[in-house]
């Protein structure tokens, strides 16, 4: 473990040298890889230096107990081997974990996209649900939401609403969110109190910068229209809202959150380069699937994932089989639990793949 240490030590200086080299530093794409590149290993590095400390310190422990004349001050040293001792094995435990491979676009913002699925009018209430839900969610993590777009349901919800998170790792905690979403209760609708079921699909795109996609302006067709949501006289009355197609993939991003013609075309730009980006980080999470059973974080949009039931109170997440009767709590924005519980399943599978 020490020499595969020692060789990332090595990679890091190299890093932190080519950062202060001005060529590097004048070119910005180059430039912001390796401070990602950089970022991403400073947790390893900070285990690295603890972890040769205290094999430096069972060292000082060893050469006590086996030189030392005076007993007690032997026993204070066995002592103090088992303790450390101890800790080496906890911080190796760690250190394997952090060597392992992880998701390149976990520290990214992410765009989120809910769209109601089958189950009519229920099915656009419980997109609502799942939006309140995450904001709630985003809100108590402290990170930012951006209303991008979204088409209101018949009564209430919405048919789709996309959104941009934006904040420390959100696509590495979201990410777990793609894929099905289907809820059992009463709707409002039913007069004779009987259980239907819906579905909302959701997904969650790693935000692309413009370092990661570039898009020739030539090959946008943008086109302007009157938005139909909140913005005040604006709204239904100036040409704010703004759709943008990409003309060689037919990709469509629209935004008309905002009263700004120029913020909105601002937003649209961002979920198109993610939306292209995605094509290619797709064939990343197809690999990812082959490898992995759990499937926690490969994106399938098309798979099951979890189930809401409300007279039960009880919510399965159905790629780890966890099942949990606090469903009240979880719509509050709870989601907590959950993500924890699937980071350790994807844990469990990476390690897997290190020693395969």
């Amino acid at each position: 473990m020490l020499d595969k240490l020692e060789a990332i030590k090595l990679k890091y200086d190299e890093i932190e040298h080519q950062m202060s080299d001005p060529d590097v530093m004048s070119d910005m794409k180059r430039y912001i890889k390796l401070s990602k590149d950089h970022k991403s290993l400073q947790a390893v590095m900070e285990a690295y230096e603890k972890y040769k400390n205290i094999l430096a310190n069972i060292d000082h422990a060893k050469n006590i107990i086996h030189n030392e004349k005076d007993e007690e001050f032997r026993a204070l040293a066995k002592e103090e081997l088992d303790t450390i001792t101890h800790q080496r094995n906890q911080l190796e435990d760690d250190i394997r974990l952090l060597l392992v491979p992880v998701d390149p676009e976990d520290e990214k913002n992410a765009v989120v996209e809910i769209r109601a699925g089958t189950g009519g009018d229920e099915a656009s209430i419980f997109a609502g649900d799942l939006y309140r839900m995450y904001n709630k969610f985003c809100e108590n993590r402290g990170w930012k939401v951006e209303l991008v777009d979204f088409q209101d349901g018949t009564a209430g919800g919405f048919k789709e609403i996309i959104f941009n998170v934006i904040g420390d790792g959100v696509y590495g905690k979201m990410k777990y969110e793609s894929g099905v979403h289907r809820v059992q209760r009463v709707p409002q609708t039913e007069t004779q109190g009987r259980v239907h079921t819906s579905a909302a699909t959701v997904a969650v795109l790693p935000e692309a910068d413009e370092f990661d996609v570039e898009i020739k302006q030539s090959d946008i067709r943008k086109d302007t229209f009157c938005s139909s949501g909140p913005g005040g006289q604006s709204v239904n009355t100036t040409y704010s809202a703004i759709r943008l197609t990409h003309i060689p993939t037919g990709i469509v991003a629209s935004c008309q959150d905002e009263k700004s013609q120029i913020k909105n075309f601002e937003k649209a730009m961002k979920v198109l380069r993610t939306r292209l980006y995605e094509m290619e980080h797709q064939k990343y999470l197809d690999e990812i699937s082959k490898k992995r059973k759990t499937m926690v974080s490969t994106g399938d949009r098309s798979a099951k994932i979890r189930t809401y039931n409300y007279p039960q109170s009880r919510v399965t997440d159905h790629r780890i089989n966890l099942t949990l009767y606090n469903l009240p709590v979880i719509m509050d924005g709870d989601v907590q639990p959950l993500i924890e519980a699937l980071q350790l399943a994807e844990n469990a599978e990476r390690m897997k793949e290190a020693v395969s």
